[in-house]
């Protein structure tokens, strides 16, 4: 009965500290992904993909201005067609984001 006595004051003096650690353990990850402190997959996904459209945008960009050098003088159908034309990259034709993208840049 004494070693009874001994794990239960002990588990006494060590019980505030298990239950904060449960409660960190559940809570944490909740309020850290609230405040916005986790990078989850979709969010990198859609990083990424934001930056490849951009440099994709940009290098359309420059292939439409070294064929025509004032497209800011174009009006809209005039540039997005000439988007489409350089936005083409491989077999798979123009993404409608670099497409987008690119008669953007090209209207400044």
């Amino acid at each position: 009965m004494a070693a009874w006595n001994t794990a239960a004051s002990k588990w006494q003096s060590a019980k505030p500290a298990a239950i904060a650690l449960a409660v960190g353990l559940v809570a944490g990850p909740l309020i850290s992904n609230y405040m916005g402190w986790q990078v989850t997959n979709r969010t990198a996904q859609a990083e990424v993909r934001a930056g490849i459209v951009e440099q994709q945008a940009v290098y359309c960009e420059a292939r439409a201005r070294a064929d025509v050098p004032a497209p800011g003088a174009l009006d809209w159908t005039a540039r997005y067609q000439l988007a489409v034309k350089w936005a083409a990259s491989g077999a798979t034709g123009a993404d409608s984001d670099v497409t987008s993208a690119c008669a953007r840049k090209l209207a400044t």
